[in-house]
Parts: structure tokens; sequence; C-alpha cells
């Protein structure tokens, strides 16, 4: 199944739904701490949840709970950038358990991974929009439903396209 991003739409088989992206807009040359989204094909790695808030969501993809110890290093100097970290670490980080239920349901991107480019870009997620459908740091964010409907659909091979418009 192809996933395209164009613009504010996130678009799969039959499916349009509204998405928010990057408050540094679309980037063909992405770097850390820009706010861009970058402009490619990526694959669906896998599929992370809070257990505290959803039930294991139905999926083919790989899938693991967030615990309260999990992050994903942003810094790179470090040589965990863009892998995921436990908590307490000891270079710049992100939570992924977090109280604003964005990262509730979390759909780690292919970017930047294999192999991982110091610099390029990290933390490049599919995951729930903020109510508003605020921009985000860099991810593609859609409401949890669509979401969660979306990874129903997945399998290992998946792409997820962001496309210039």
């Amino acid at each position: 199944m192809n996933i395209i991003v164009a613009g504010n739409t996130l678009a799969w088989r039959d499916r349009r739904v509204r998405c928010a992206v990057g408050r540094g807009g679309l980037a063909r040359a992405k770097r850390e701490g820009d706010g861009a989204t970058p402009i490619g094909r990526f694959p669906l790695r896998s599929v992370l949840y809070r257990p505290d808030r959803l039930t294991p969501p139905a999926t083919a993809l790989a899938i693991r709970a967030i615990g309260i110890d999990d992050g994903w290093c942003d810094d790179p100097d470090d040589p965990s950038y863009n892998r995921p970290v436990a908590l307490p670490y000891r270079a710049r980080h992100e939570r992924l358990w977090r109280t604003d239920r964005l990262y509730d349901l979390v759909v780690p991107l292919g970017y930047n991974d294999d192999p991982v480019v110091p610099g390029l870009g990290s933390a490049i997620f599919l995951h729930v929009a903020a109510p508003d459908f605020a921009a985000t740091a860099g991810c593609v964010a859609i409401a949890l439903t669509e979401l969660l409907a979306l990874i129903a659909e997945a399998s290992p091979g998946d792409t997820l396209a962001v496309e210039p418009i």
C-alpha cells in the first residue's frame, strides 16, 4: 500500500484525510532542528502505542508498547542519533511517553535510518495530530481514528511518500 502526503492531505487506497506537516514546510534537504518534513518515500518501520491509553491496535506491522522510559535520540553528535534510547539518557532526546497524546500511537518512518547520517534529521514519525492540526516538528500527523484505520490496513514494506506541492 502506498500512502501519499500532498499538502495537508494524506491519502491511501480510497481515503483522503487531513494531516499536519512540519512547521518548516517540506524540504528536499532536511536538517536537524529545521522543523521541516522531508520529501521522499519512506517505509513504515513499526507501530508504537501507549498501553495505558490504547489496547494493542490491529496491524500487520511490528508492534511494541511504549514504556515510561522510552526516548529517541536527536543529538547528531551522539552514537545513538536517530535511534530509540532508554531514559534517562545523557544526550539530547525526545521523550516518547508524552502527556499531550500526540505519541499515543506512533509509526517510525524509515527516514535517515539506513544508514543514519548525523545532522540530516531524526525522529520522523507518522503520529496523532493535535486537536487543531497544528504544525509538527517535522513529522506527519493525522487524527487517531484515521491512524488506527491506516495501520490496520498496512503491511510490512508499505511506504509513505511526501510529495512536493
